[in-house]
This record gives C-alpha cells, structure tokens and sequence, in this order.
C-alpha cells in the first residue's frame, strides 16, 4: 500500500532509496521538491531525479494526502479550503490576508476531524469528533495552501494552530508536523511565526514546551471564575483554571515572548469589569498578553458578541494593569471561515 512521501524524514528517505540502488543524494533532491517547490503535483516533475526513482517513487508513495473539494471566497480577501481526505473525511482550513501587507497571508491549520471539545460556543464542536489528523494530513494544508492560492508574489508568512479540532489532544503528531514545518531542511518556517492554541490541556501544554519545537502558545480561556468557564468548555471540569495557569508558567519562553490568552467576548456572560480585573490577578505570574476577540454569532446557541463600549472598557482595565491588549475581528465572517465558524454546513451534515 502506497503511504504518504512527507511521512518521513530525509535520513529514513535516503536510506530507502540506498537501498533501492539510487545515490545517496537523490532523497534531498526529492525534499527539495516537496518542500521548496511552490508548483510539484507529481514524481514526474523531479525532472533532476533518473526516471527510475521518479517511477520507484510513484509506485511506493503519493505526494498529497488532501484533495481540494470546494473554496468560498470573503468579500475581505479571505478564502475557506475544504479538504477531501483519502478516507472520505473531509477538514477545513482557511487563508487569511494581512491588514496591511496584502501580499502577506496567514493559515488557520486544523488538527483533527471534527474536535470533542464541546465548546458551547463553537459551532465545530457541533460536529463531534471523528478523528485525529496525520502529520502529513497537516503539512499539506501547509503546502497546498501554498500552492494552489498563492501567487510566486505571495507568502504564507504565518501558521496558527487554530481550526478544527484541539492540538494538544494529537500532539504526537503535531509535534511531528511542527519540526517538518519549522526545519531549514523542510519548510523552514520561522516559529517565531507559529502559534499553537489550546483549550487548555496542561499534559499536552508541557509535551509541547517539552519537544523543543520553539514556538508560540496560546490558551483560549474564555472566563474567570471555575463555574462560568465550566459552562462554556466542558474540559474546564478535568483541568480547572489554576492547572493551566500553573502548566504555561512552566512552559519555557524565550526571551520577548509571550503567552498568548484569548477570550472571547459573551454580552452579559464573561465581559464585566469585575472579569477583567480577576483576569489581570489570573495572569500576574506569567509572560502574558491577551487578544480580545469580538464573538462571530451562531445560529441557534444562546450567545451574543459584547457591544463595542464593554471591550473597550474591559481592554482599558487591562491596560491599566500593564498588559498588552488586542482586540481581534475575525476575518470571513461572511463565509462562516471566522473563529469558531469553522464546519460549515456541508461538514455538519455529512456529521449527522
């Protein structure tokens, strides 16, 4: 049975095709291919390669893991890719441009099938949960991304870990994604520009800090007070607000990096001046900055973005209390591409 080409490493790929007779400099020539070219769909195109490998390569492997089954398009730039994965599952990522620098983009990787997360705020969590991600699986929205949106004028300059599914409940492999997305010898993403974000899993926040990969973590907090965040997101039962407050401050940092913590703003639910003030107290110990992020509504859950004057109330407390505040519109709004709008209506039915 044939198996993905990005399942593994240059040394593993070199001593196979050693093996096979091929020199030993052929497996570098094919990572070259796969992870610097912008343009490869097929063993055919390593026109540097002896037809010989090309073949043994296309007998044994195949180069994409995802096929692109639809794009929408948001009338700000944003497009939502739905993936068809080779068991018939389909995921969703989606590509972002810059505010400013409209040649720059970022993409919103999933990690799972559906997510089990049960956020009751979050319409993926009405999907259920279906299945971990391969690392191939993630690499090539990565690289797909890349090469079927993006012009040579281009760049995908930022990963984040946000879309469908939890990464730190398939942290193998992200972690193994993570090191071929970050490697000069791969794709050689800077990971100053990769964020993880996590519901809040202190076993998968310290295997992250653990693997060395050296890139951003944020946590999606979402309220204050145990009994509240308990409601909106179901882990918060087996791993309470202090577990994660003690799991990122052990988490190693670089120097001029932070923790990110996002919280999403419920009208009447966790935007009183009261939460800010205990979410400052809550962040004390730790590198921290938060993104204050403006709810996209869902149809038929029970909850409505905070008006305008709470976040700025809520932001300026937190700013008095010297942390660094963002507030984030989500873009694709209008394509359900926005945060926590990720499975649209397509994935939930195919769901049920």
């Amino acid at each position: 049975m044939k198996r993905s080409i990005k399942a593994i490493t240059v040394q593993e790929l070199t001593d196979e095709l050693i093996r096979a007779g091929y020199k030993h400099y052929s497996a570098r020539q094919v990572c070259h291919w796969l992870y610097k070219s912008r343009t490869l769909r097929s063993f055919d195109e390593m026109t540097n390669l002896p037809k010989e490998a090309r073949w043994y390569l296309a007998e044994h492997y195949f180069i994409d893991s995802l096929a692109v089954e639809n794009v929408q398009e948001s009338i700000d730039g944003t497009k939502k890719i739905l993936y068809r994965l080779r068991d018939g599952e389909f995921i969703e990522s989606v590509l972002m441009p810059d505010n400013k620098k409209r040649d720059v983009f970022t993409l919103c990787v999933s990690t799972q099938v559906g997510c089990p997360m049960k956020c009751t705020f979050c319409l993926t969590a009405q999907m259920g949960y279906i299945r971990n991600l391969t690392p191939p699986e993630i690499i090539d929205q990565v690289l797909i991304s890349r090469r079927e949106f993006l012009t040579e004028n281009q760049c995908l300059r930022n990963l984040v870990f946000m879309g469908m599914g939890e990464p730190l409940l398939n942290t193998q492999a992200v972690v193994t994604a993570l090191r071929f997305l970050t490697s000069p010898q791969y794709c050689a993403f800077s990971p100053r520009r990769v964020t993880v974000s996590t519901v809040g899993i202190p076993p998968g926040i310290k295997k992250l800090g653990e693997s060395g990969v050296g890139v951003n973590l944020a946590l999606s907090l979402n309220a204050t007070t145990n009994e509240l965040r308990s409601q909106l997101m179901p882990i918060n039962k087996k791993y309470p607000i202090e577990s994660l407050i003690d799991a990122c401050r052990e988490f190693p940092l670089p120097r001029r990096r932070r923790i990110t913590f996002e919280y999403v703003m419920l009208k009447d639910v966790n935007d009183t001046e009261e939460d800010a003030r205990r979410l400052a107290r809550l962040l004390r110990p730790i590198r921290a900055k938060v993104n204050l992020i403006v709810y996209n509504p869902v149809p038929h859950l029970p909850y409505e973005p905070s008006p305008q004057e709470h976040i700025e109330r809520f932001r300026q407390i937190l700013v008095t209390k010297n942390y660094t505040v963002a507030v984030r519109y989500s873009k694709g709004k209008d394509i359900k591409a926005a945060c926590g709008q990720l499975a649209g209506n397509y994935l939930l039915a195919q769901s049920h």
